[in-house]
């Protein structure tokens, strides 16, 4: 799969990089790439686990459903069973 990600949405990425070097506290990614994929892991544990600091932002994005499957925790990524 690719993906396209606006040169916006890069620049500010590489701006929070930036921050965090120069801050002194551990970085969360070494480039703008592992920055993303931390970003959609943190969706996605979010989508997986209701008990998760992660869930919040799945819920403020709008991406939590009525669904019994969002409701319990699953032990792996994507459709249940």
């Amino acid at each position: 799969m690719q993906i396209h990600i606006d040169d916006d949405i890069i620049r500010e990425f590489e701006y929070i990089l930036k921050l965090h070097r120069r801050s002194g506290q551990p970085l969360l990614a070494e480039n703008v790439e592992g920055l993303i994929n931390y970003a959609l892991l943190a969706i996605a544990r979010g989508s997986k686990d209701p008990d998760s600091w992660e869930r919040e932002i799945a819920q403020k994005l709008g991406l939590i459903v009525d669904h019994d499957s969002h409701y319990s925790p699953r032990g792996r990524f994507g459709k249940p069973g």
